[in-house]
């Protein structure tokens, strides 16, 4: 998920979706906007959640503390079931990291527009804008590493 922008609302249906969907971890791609907004994810979220900061995300210290540490500068690089994960806010390079081949799963946020792209062995995904704000138009994502693929939902 990407770009809530304070929408708890929406917060919590995708939390409602990704719970119905047995996913088993939760990527946010930045902008959050106030720590308020991530109490939606701290009480309905049934697995882990972690992410970056997005431009718009000016009280840190705060969503830091409302995630209890679990948010971090953009980019971010980690590793999960052996395969490299690269999440931002903003990937303005993002066709160099496709083509680089090292990361399995590149989310990104930003732009609001949800997009799933498939390089060689990378899935680049945008899940859109979960809070609606800019297109009106909810949206997240469920990916898969195991098969490399993933869709865009409708909250």
């Amino acid at each position: 998920m990407a770009d809530s922008h304070d929408h708890v609302p929406m917060m919590e249906r995708a939390c409602e979706l990704f719970n119905t969907e047995e996913v088993e971890m939760v990527i946010h791609a930045g902008d959050y906007i106030a720590p308020f907004s991530l109490r939606a994810l701290n009480r309905h979220l049934r697995c882990p959640y972690f992410g970056v900061f997005g431009n718009n995300d000016g009280e840190r210290l705060g969503l830091q503390k409302a995630s209890e540490g679990r948010l971090h500068p953009s980019p971010m690089e980690f590793a999960e079931g052996g395969w490299q994960i690269l999440v931002a806010h903003e990937m303005p390079i993002l066709e160099a990291v496709q083509a680089s081949g090292r990361y399995r799963l590149v989310v990104y946020g930003h732009t609001h527009i949800p997009e799933v792209k498939r390089v060689g062995e990378t899935l680049a995904v945008n899940p859109g804008e979960c809070g609606g704000w800019l297109y009106g138009h909810c949206t997240a994502a469920i990916g898969h590493l195991d098969t490399l693929e993933a869709e865009i939902v409708d909250l």
